[in-house]
């Protein structure tokens, strides 16, 4: 269902967020035994609700027009690690604060990880409402609530509700408001991401993982790709709450039941996604928001929590002045800038363009931030602040510029989805401004590749020394693009359509070679050539003919035109072909056709082993000869020794 919704229900310990779910939809999520005897919960509980058209409530015949998952995380400060696991991914937030306490601690601190998290709305709700009987109190609370949303930078209020599991009304007016919220928009991400936050087996079905869509879509039947363990599986089924389903989308709350992977071998935090679209890395760089009362960051160790997942962490900043000024002055963090950091991971992490975390250290949450640079690039640090800076404001034109400045030896587009959060077409589009902007930027559109003016320096530096190097070089750009492998074909084109014009090459035959070039006939000159390096300098020599293709690119010289000119070669029998890629000259092989006979007569029989003990060919080779040696009618095979037959 489109209309489906995650709710996170967060706040501090004994506010009745637990008692709160089980009024609207029944469930106890407090189901452990240790978590019944304490009266807390300890650990990430997950339920549903599913509301009909009529008025808002569930109730059978009618038509379902949304389903909630809840989330209930624990409120007690030793367990914000789980609240974190839990609150990522959420919708809608549900800040719950008892009547009789008001904001506590947990309170706020849920409400600040949210904010990080970037969880667009939030519901506040008072419970425990029978324990209040002024209305200056509640009055008072609401406006204290109010005051502490107006704080934050990410996260709106949208109404503030009041509740008493003893008032049935409560329930359904807070029900009325969960059935009107309005879905936040996410953006569409072309590929599926899902961190696990449960792992369990179920006997006759297998490997079971739980957690919410973050993005893309996912059909039954399909592969994910497990990025820890760099391991592809296959989805039996996938199950929305009480149904099983075909395919699921983000805000959807699902299990997936996998094949290929043991429950043994599945943690918490991993990630699945979709092959080929993430790229993990220990070295990232980021935009910190510190809390009040954070300590230094520099070079603190922190643990690190992002989707479901948890790892130790050192904060290196990149401008350490700056960040201290910053960290001790006392604006609040709606107006606080970013302050940009490296942040070195224990483990791998597969994170995207803005993909929100949280910090933790000496148990208490120091700082969130988003993830601006996912991938590891060979930057330094007055180019990484600038670059920063561009993607902080979403500049991807000065971003792209600086990335092909960068990457010398071009820069990849295909990265774009983890990279900026960007489609192909949306990537090529910009590339493409840029290109339009400037004659220094090169886009090859069919591989998604953008190259800068440096970039494009160093290719005709690289063509101009093959040419001086070798006056009888005769190239094109698909010859080219296989000895440079960094550059594209329609690059190399570029390049070489310059140097003609400039006149340092010319061209011959729909060939490019050297001003020096004096062959008056290029297939005449490309036979002669190939035969004299099959031939080889000796007759061992020949017994050890090269690889066509290692031939043409030791002669500098185009493949297809190199292959036409074996062919003719052949067809003419100077040359015969024993194998795929073995070709040798046909006096040679007469040759060795009559040593390998003498061998036979003077030894009774010939095999790999005592025609390598001759000539100390390798077997690639000898394999060739001696099944060519099996054609002539007079030579028997038994088992790989050769025998004359008479």
């Amino acid at each position: 269902m489109q209309n489906d919704l995650i709710i996170g229900v967060a706040g501090h310990i004994d506010h009745g967020k637990t008692a709160l779910i089980k009024a609207l939809n029944g469930f106890d999520g407090d189901q452990s035994e240790q978590e019944k005897q304490r009266g807390i919960t300890l650990d990430i509980s997950f339920s549903h609700l599913a509301l009909s058209s009529s008025d808002g409530l569930g109730s059978s015949g009618n038509k379902i027009i949304r389903n909630i998952a809840f989330i209930d995380v624990p409120g007690h400060e030793k367990l914000v690690k789980n609240m974190i696991a839990g609150a990522f991914g959420i919708d809608t937030l549900l800040l719950v604060v008892a009547c009789d306490d008001g904001l506590m601690p947990q309170s706020l601190e849920h409400l600040k990880i949210a904010d990080m998290l970037a969880i667009k709305q939030a519901v506040c709700v008072i419970t425990k409402i029978d324990l209040c009987t002024q209305t200056q109190h509640i009055s008072k609370l609401k406006d204290e609530i109010k005051l502490e949303f107006s704080k934050l930078q990410n996260t709106v209020l949208h109404s503030i509700e009041t509740f008493s599991i003893y008032d049935e009304k409560s329930s359904q007016n807070l029900l009325k408001v969960l059935a009107g919220l309005s879905k936040p928009h996410k953006k569409h991400s072309i590929f599926f991401r899902y961190y696990i936050d449960k792992v369990l087996s179920i006997a006759g079905a297998g490997t079971i993982v739980r957690g919410s869509v973050l993005s893309g879509r996912l059909k039954t039947g399909e592969k994910l790709y497990i990025c820890e363990l760099e391991k592809e599986v296959g989805v039996k089924s996938i199950k929305n709450h009480d149904d099983f389903v075909q395919s699921a989308t983000p805000s959807h709350r699902i299990a997936l039941n996998l094949k290929g992977v043991q429950t043994s071998e599945l943690k918490r935090g991993f990630l699945l996604t979709q092959k080929g679209y993430l790229r993990g890395f220990d070295t990232f760089d980021v935009a910190l928001y510190p809390f009040e009362n954070a300590p230094n960051l520099h070079n603190l160790n922190v643990e690190f929590f992002i989707g479901s997942k948890i790892t130790h962490a050192k904060i290196l900043l990149l401008d350490i002045d700056s960040s201290e000024k910053m960290r001790k002055s006392h604006i609040t963090n709606q107006e606080k800038p970013k302050i940009f950091a490296t942040i070195k991971t224990n483990d791998k992490i597969f994170s995207v363009f803005e993909e929100r975390f949280i910090l933790r250290a000496g148990g208490e949450s120091i700082a969130g931030g988003e993830v601006l640079n996912p991938i590891s690039d060979p930057i330094k640090k007055h180019q990484k602040i600038t670059y920063l800076s561009y993607l902080a404001k979403r500049d991807f034109q000065n971003a792209f510029l600086m990335c092909s400045h960068i990457h010398k030896k071009g820069f990849g587009l295909v990265s774009s989805a983890q990279r900026f959060g960007l489609s192909h077409d949306e990537a090529r589009e910009i590339a493409r401004s840029l290109t339009k902007d400037s004659s220094d930027i090169f886009l090859d559109e069919k591989k998604l590749i953008l190259y800068h003016s440096d970039s494009f320096r160093m290719l005709r530096d690289i063509i101009t020394a093959t040419f001086i190097k070798n006056k009888f070089a005769l190239l094109s750009a698909a010859s080219l693009e296989l000895k440079i492998n960094w550059a594209t074909q329609g690059f190399i084109q570029k390049a070489l359509d310059e140097l003609e014009a400039s006149g340092i090459v010319t061209k011959k035959e729909g060939l490019y070679c050297s001003m020096e070039n004096t062959i008056k006939n290029i297939d005449e000159f490309l036979q002669e050539k190939i035969l004299q390096e099959i031939r080889g300098k000796n007759l061992e020599h020949s017994f050890q003919p090269p690889a066509p293709y290692n031939i043409y690119d030791g002669l500098d010289i185009d493949r297809k035109r190199g292959d036409n000119a074996l062919k003719a070669l052949v067809s003419s029998q100077k040359v015969i072909r024993l194998q795929h890629n073995l070709f040798i000259e046909a006096n040679a092989l007469n040759q060795l056709l009559q040593t390998m006979r003498s061998i036979l007569k003077q030894d009774g029989s010939i095999d790999i082993s005592s025609l390598k003990a001759k000539l100390g060919l390798s077997r690639k080779y000898l394999i060739a000869y001696l099944e060519r040696l099996d054609c002539f009618e007079d030579i028997v095979n038994d088992g790989g020794k050769r025998y004359f037959r008479y």
